[in-house]
């Protein structure tokens, strides 16, 4: 699976929908960032969200510390007005919708958009909530006992891994 062939899907769509339609980005802390971050660059928009989920999770209370690290190394940034907006959600990896819940609730915690939707690049479809993409670039399937791990090179380049569950 190569991500940035399935980059180039993402940035395929949002040029598409750029033409017919205003929207503003909001990427998943952290692999959802990287990828708005760059998605921004590529369709030369002023700017682009980021939302960190950490603090709305279900499981905080097992992640603990984990979650407090992901955290303080990248906070929610909105820089744009939430209320009636159309936010496009942009995340790496969808499997159980748990983290999708979180982001809607960091994002209305800013707002009530107009719209919401969800792009992801990869769908591992095992969900646990009624939570779909409307755009995924691409079904995969991984082992249940392993991650789909987004990784950027100083380059930008992104590239997946598969790590085993801890």
């Amino acid at each position: 699976m190569n991500a940035e062939l399935l980059y180039e899907k993402l940035l395929a769509k949002l040029r598409n929908r750029a033409q017919v339609s205003s929207f503003e980005l909001a990427g998943l802390a952290m692999g959802g960032a990287w990828i708005a971050e760059r998605l921004a660059k590529d369709l030369g928009l002023p700017h682009y969200g980021v939302l960190n989920v950490a603090f709305h999770r279900d499981d905080y209370a097992e992640k603990g510390m984990t979650a407090l690290r992901t955290a303080s190394t990248m906070t929610t940034h909105l820089p744009f007005d939430v209320n009636g907006a159309n936010v496009i959600l942009i995340d790496d990896v969808l499997l159980t919708g748990r983290t999708v819940r979180a982001a809607l609730n960091e994002l209305f915690d800013f707002g009530r958009p107009a719209q919401v939707e969800l792009m992801v690049l990869a769908d591992r479809g095992k969900r646990e909530l009624p939570v779909s993409a409307d755009f995924a670039a691409e079904q995969v399937q991984v082992p249940e006992q392993q991650i789909l791990v987004l990784e950027k090179d100083a380059a930008g380049k992104f590239s997946f891994q598969l790590e085993e569950r801890v």
